[in-house]
C-alpha cells in the first residue's frame, strides 16, 4: 500500500466516523457506486487522476451519482477528492467505506463475521460451487442469486449486502480472499481482529472464554472467534491470525516426531 493510500483511507475512515446518517442504506449505496465505477475504466480513470482537480472531481460525481442520498455523496466526495497510489486502490477504499458503513449500521456484534465466514466455509469446500462463483463468464446477477441462496432468509441484511457485492466486483480476487478481507473490516469497524480457531471437538463454553482471553491479551485487543472443528488434529488447538499460525495440534506435533526420525 502505498502512502498516498494510507493518507487516504485514514481520511476516509476518519469521515465516516464524524458522518451523519450512516446506515445500511449508505453503505449499499457506497458499495454500488464502486461497481459503477469499476465497471467503467474511463470514469475510474478521471476519479483517480492524482492532478485532476478536486472540485472537478466532485463535480463529476455530482452528476454520475445525483441519485445517491447526502451522507453516500458526501463520504463518496471525501475519497474521490484523496489522492491514492492506484485506480483500483481508490475502488477498494470505497468498497472498505461501504462495508464498515454496513457494518456500523448493525446491532448484533459479531453476526456478520460469522455468517460471512460460514458463507465462505461453504462455497470453497465446495469445487463446482467456488469455479461457478469465481468464474470471468458468469454474470454478475447469476453470481448474486447464488450467493443470495447460500445464505437463504436467516442471514442478517448487512451479511447479504456485502456478500453480494464482493461476488459482482471480485476486481480479481478469489472467493476466500474476498471473505477474509470483508471479515476484518467488519471486525475492525467495532475494534476487534479476526481469529480462526481449529479445534478436533467444539470447544467448551469455558474454553472459548479462555482461548478468547488468551488471544485477546497476546494481542491487545478483543478478537472475533471464528471455530473450525477438524477431527484429523486429534487433540489440541490451531489458532490463525492474520498470517501468524500458532500451532499446537497435536496432528503437529505427531507430524513433527515423524520428521525427526525420518533425518
Amino acid at each position: 500500500m502505498g502512502s498516498a493510500t494510507r493518507s487516504a483511507l485514514e481520511t476516509a475512515r476518519t469521515a465516516l466516523a464524524a458522518a451523519k446518517g450512516v446506515d445500511l442504506s449508505a453503505g449499499e449505496q457506497l458499495l454500488a457506486a464502486a461497481r459503477t465505477i469499476g465497471s467503467s475504466p474511463q470514469l475510474l480513470s478521471a476519479l483517480a487522476n492524482p492532478s485532476a482537480d478536486a472540485a472537478g472531481t466532485r463535480a463529476l460525481v455530482a452528476t454520475v451519482f445525483a441519485k445517491l442520498g447526502a451522507t453516500a455523496r458526501g463520504l463518496l466526495d471525501v475519497v474521490v477528492s484523496s489522492r491514492w497510489s492506484s485506480g483500483d486502490d481508490l475502488l477498494a477504499g470505497i468498497e472498505e467505506l461501504g462495508i464498515r458503513a454496513i457494518a456500523a449500521s448493525a446491532s448484533e456484534a459479531g453476526r456478520i463475521e460469522a455468517e460471512l465466514f460460514e458463507l465462505g466455509r461453504a462455497i470453497t469446500s465446495d469445487a463446482e460451487l467456488e469455479l461457478a462463483i469465481g468464474s470471468k463468464r458468469g454474470s454478475a446477477e447469476g453470481k448474486r442469486s447464488l450467493v443470495t441462496g447460500l445464505l437463504g432468509g436467516a442471514a442478517l441484511p448487512q451479511t447479504v449486502a456485502i456478500a453480494e457485492h464482493l461476488v459482482q466486483q471480485p476486481r480479481g480476487r478469489r472467493i476466500g480472499e474476498l471473505v477474509r478481507s470483508a471479515v476484518t473490516t467488519v471486525a475492525d469497524t467495532s475494534g476487534k481482529g479476526v481469529a480462526t480457531v481449529t479445534v478436533a471437538r467444539p470447544l467448551s463454553a469455558s474454553q472459548l472464554a479462555a482461548v478468547t482471553a488468551s488471544i485477546a491479551r497476546r494481542y491487545g485487543r478483543e478478537h472475533v472467534i471464528n471455530q473450525v472443528v477438524d477431527a484429523a488434529l486429534v487433540g489440541g488447538v490451531r489458532v490463525q491470525v492474520g498470517d501468524e499460525v500458532i500451532d499446537g495440534s497435536i496432528s503437529s506435533r505427531l507430524a513433527d516426531v515423524r520428521l525427526q526420525l525420518a533425518g
